[in-house]
């Protein structure tokens, strides 16, 4: 599959046909009339079955927008459910409207710089989305208690990172961003007491699940669903070799099964307007 790289921006002509094949079942199934929630489970859904991608947005040289919708991570199925259903809900769908608010929300402030202006950490993520009016996070209002990062682990395993090890310089501006990022005051709920505010959860809300990896704030991220079974369910690209899917467990089991996982941040989408 050849790749387009073309002012600052990476793609395939296969991830063109695949954005423009959404925008289609967004007509065809009248998802613009949605509220942006129930618009994101949707999308959302419509990803089920694509193969999990590893560092599938990571290139070599130069910081680009790389798109990648034959195999998404966590991370991006949760950034492309969400880009695709603001951009239906402005009714703005061409390629080139989906390009230009991928980057509005994958990078600080929207503007591509080098690599440290992409918001790596999730937690910053939140922070620059909420300020640009994207999300809300609701923790706090569904019961949250309040949490404090120690981040520290992409300045100390830069290894794990091309752009890091390849450009050392970029490791201190990493390392004053982890700074900034741990004085912020978050809220979380630990997942033991999640099933008493489950029923507050709405289909569609933007789920950040809180880890115990030291130096990290954020170990995975998917989508709420509501299912028949009138649980909440993590719709999610788990781990390497599987596909896009929704949890079997409702949300509250399926993080009682990771050590790792200690609770969620809850963000909900704000309605776009135009």
């Amino acid at each position: 599959m050849s790749l387009i790289s073309l002012r600052g921006q990476i793609y395939s002509e296969n991830d063109v046909e695949i954005c423009n094949q959404k925008f289609q079942l967004a007509i065809d199934k009248n998802w613009e009339n949605l509220p942006i929630g129930d618009l994101i489970a949707e999308v959302g859904k419509s990803f089920i079955g694509t193969d999990y991608l590893v560092h599938g947005i990571e290139k070599d040289g130069n910081e680009q927008l790389v798109i990648n919708l034959n195999g998404l991570d966590c991370t991006t199925l949760l950034e492309n459910s969400l880009v695709i259903s603001r951009c239906i809900k402005k009714g703005k769908t061409s390629f080139e409207d989906y390009q230009s608010e991928l980057q509005f929300i994958r990078y600080r402030d929207g503007i591509i710089e080098e690599y440290p202006s992409r918001l790596h950490y999730f937690s910053d993520w939140i922070y620059d989305n909420i300020a640009k009016g994207v999300v809300e996070d609701v923790t706090e209002k569904l019961g949250g208690k309040t949490v404090k990062f120690d981040l520290d682990f992409m300045s100390t395993h830069p290894e794990n990172y091309i752009h890091l090890s390849t450009n050392p310089d970029f490791i201190p501006v990493i390392e004053q961003q982890e700074k900034e990022i741990s004085c912020r005051k978050y809220f979380f709920i630990p997942k033991d007491e999640l099933k008493s505010s489950e029923e507050l959860l709405d289909n569609g809300d933007l789920i950040a699940i809180t880890t115990t990896v030291k130096g990290l704030d954020i170990g995975h991220v998917g989508i709420a669903v509501k299912l028949e079974d009138g649980r909440i369910h993590l719709l999610h690209a788990p781990t390497e070799n599987t596909k896009v899917q929704i949890s079997k467990e409702p949300l509250t089991e399926y993080l009682m099964k990771y050590k790792r996982h200690s609770g969620v941040m809850v963000l909900r989408a704000i309605e776009p307007s135009g």
